[in-house]
């Protein structure tokens, strides 16, 4: 998980402060020291972790906070704040143009997750409701241009391409036209990378900037590279002018430093952050929420979008009047799974929640909660479509051998994906039945009940 260390350093941090009560300068200097260690252990440029703990430092030894009731919470909120400082302070939108056409040039090095990261943003956009288009210009890597189509088809998005022997500027002013006689209003560029900065990309991508005007240049970088992801975005920034960044891969880097570092150095706006493989893997860049993560205080807000994204709320409320009122069965456990598994995998649904990223949880193995899962699903998919609606016909042995058979495991397995069943059933239950004795209860008006 990104800020991983970091998170666990500086929860450790506050720890002590929070035990001592009252705080003197030399506890708020001990700690400021652990702080600048942590900072610099994840990798975060040298020059702004001695600015953030120096701002940090003064704020501390302010009045406020050594003659506060709590000076422990006043400590982490400052850090909290110069932290979402360094980050931004809050989310930057995309540029969209006022005449109808947003135009997005993709520029980096090669391998940082260009190509992967158009598709990306293009779902993101089709999910707002506009009609994106997608652009190969890359005409050197081998299967660049295949591998965007390929991206395109995956999640449903058009691909402008003119092959491999035209000039990439040419390709770019051209696929203008394209959208504006096909109704798409979002145009992302993806253009070539080299494995170092060089005079002739540089040039390339200055002569497509002039000749198509973007509403944006994002810099793709990759956060696993940690203070060369730095050193990149300043040297693109200074030749070409970039008017933001996106990191992929930040979920890959225990670390963060790079995320903590750019835009301090470059001045520009982090806009997006890739966190996995998959094409809804992308998260737009909230730098207060970001720095609630990175205390190990969580992120619900994000939790909550991407619950509100994933989740068909007219099923989830199906479902939870089936649980309440006995009617559900296995069929409606796979699709309360289904709902389950869109909000991503465990660990990262873990790093949103307030303490998910706590060091008791560090030993905690998700991925074996999410084989748990799948095995599960493949026990209820080896039943009948008779037996998941009527799971009272898996009383018998034969049928429960037979399921065993189909989905690879045990008959004891399948017993306990049935008693967990019952259980959950009989809990259900329970609930209902406390909740109508609420309301006959003398305190049944009560908003709180």
């Amino acid at each position: 998980m990104a800020f991983e260390g970091l998170t666990s350093k500086l929860q450790e941090t506050f720890k002590k402060l929070k035990g001592k009560g009252k705080l003197s300068e030399k506890d708020i200097k001990e700690a400021m020291r652990e702080v600048k260690l942590a900072l610099l252990e994840a990798d975060v440029n040298y020059k702004v972790v001695k600015s953030f703990v120096s701002s940090v430092s003064e704020k501390c030894l302010g009045s406020e906070v050594l003659e506060s009731l709590t000076p422990a919470q006043q400590v982490i909120k400052i850090v909290n704040d110069e932290l979402t400082k360094l980050m931004g302070e809050e989310e930057s939108k995309i540029n969209h143009s006022d005449t109808g056409l947003t135009v997005i040039m993709l520029v980096g090095l090669q391998g940082a997750g260009k190509t992967t990261m158009g598709g990306k943003l293009a779902l993101h956009f089709r999910k707002k409701n506009k009609k994106p288009l997608l652009v190969a210009a890359d005409v050197y890597r081998p299967a660049a241009i295949k591998q965007l189509q390929t991206v395109g088809k995956q999640i449903d998005v058009p691909v402008f391409s003119m092959g491999d022997k035209i000039s990439p500027v040419d390709i770019a002013k051209a696929s203008l036209s394209f959208a504006k006689d096909n109704g798409n209003n979002v145009i992302i560029i993806d253009t070539a990378g080299r494995l170092h900065i060089d005079e002739n990309l540089m040039e390339e991508l200055a002569c497509i900037k002039t000749a198509i005007n973007p509403s944006e240049i994002l810099l793709v970088v990759d956060a696993m590279t940690g203070q060369d992801a730095v050193n990149v975005s300043e040297s693109f920034n200074d030749q070409l002018g970039v008017s933001g960044i996106v990191l992929t891969k930040l979920d890959g880097d225990t670390r963060g430093g790079a995320a903590l570092s750019i835009r301090e150095i470059t001045k520009k706006p982090i806009k997006f952050v890739g966190i996995g493989e998959k094409m809804n893997d992308i998260e737009v860049f909230h730098p207060e929420r970001m720095a609630s993560r990175i205390l190990g205080m969580g992120d619900m807000l994000s939790l909550i979008e991407k619950a509100q994204q994933s989740i068909d709320e007219k099923e989830a409320k199906e479902l939870g009047n089936k649980i309440l009122n006995q009617g559900f069965n296995f069929e409606d456990f796979l699709t309360a799974m289904s709902q389950m598994k869109k909000l991503g995998p465990l660990n990262k649904i873990m790093d949103m929640i307030p303490g998910g990223n706590s060091k008791e949880l560090q030993g905690v193995d998700f991925n074996q909660g999410e084989k748990e899962m799948s095995k599960m699903e493949a026990i209820i998919k080896s039943m009948t479509l008779k037996e998941r609606r009527n799971p009272n016909l898996l009383s018998a042995q034969s049928r429960k051998r037979r399921i065993a058979n189909g989905s690879g495991v045990t008959v004891q397995e399948v017993n306990k994906v049935i008693k967990n069943f019952e259980s959950m059933k009989k809990m259900t239950k329970q609930m209902k039945g406390m909740k109508k004795g609420m309301k006959k209860s003398p305190f049944g008006n009560l908003p709180f009940v």
